[in-house]
């Protein structure tokens, strides 16, 4: 598959709406969403020869743009962060939190599980190969991330 462009690009078409689909769930943000997909392209493209079984392309690809979703929000954050402290105390009286919200502040992993599962209706044993982790370990951390969010809502926080 490494040098055949055409090959390459009916494999990317395949995977197209479900690389959009997820990025926009992950980012909330149409031109996010775009600009995510095309970078994954691109990435792919460029590390194509990496792939060591044609079978786990569909896995490769979109743990590189769950990557790319994680840095693009990440920035994001920061950004916010720092227009909420220009701004003052106004940002700090729209203490309004959605699910999305709440599950930030999950660690990265938990937040990629729920995300995965929940999100995209993948199965456990797809998350598993994704993740490159046994099915068990996908099922005690989602177990500790619905943990932790259960938590979250008992104590107000959303």
């Amino acid at each position: 598959m490494a040098g055949d462009e055409t090959a390459f690009l009916q494999v990317l078409q395949i995977y197209e709406n479900t690389m959009y689909r997820t990025a926009y769930a992950y980012l909330k943000n149409e031109h996010d969403a775009i600009e995510a997909v095309q970078e994954a392209t691109y990435r792919c493209l460029k590390k194509i020869h990496t792939v060591k079984e044609p079978a786990y392309f569909g896995t490769w690809l979109v743990r590189i743009l769950l990557n790319i979703c994680h840095d693009m929000r990440e920035k994001s954050m920061r950004l916010d962060l720092q227009e909420d402290i220009e701004i003052g105390d106004t940002a700090l009286n729209h203490e309004r939190f959605e699910l999305t919200d709440i599950i930030t502040r999950l660690p990265r992993e938990q937040q990629e599980l729920i995300f995965l599962k929940y999100f995209q209706d993948y199965k456990n044993q797809d998350i598993a190969a994704l993740q490159n982790i046994p099915e068990g370990t996908v099922k005690s951390r989602l177990h500790a991330a619905l943990k932790k969010l259960k938590l979250y809502f008992m104590k107000g926080e959303i």
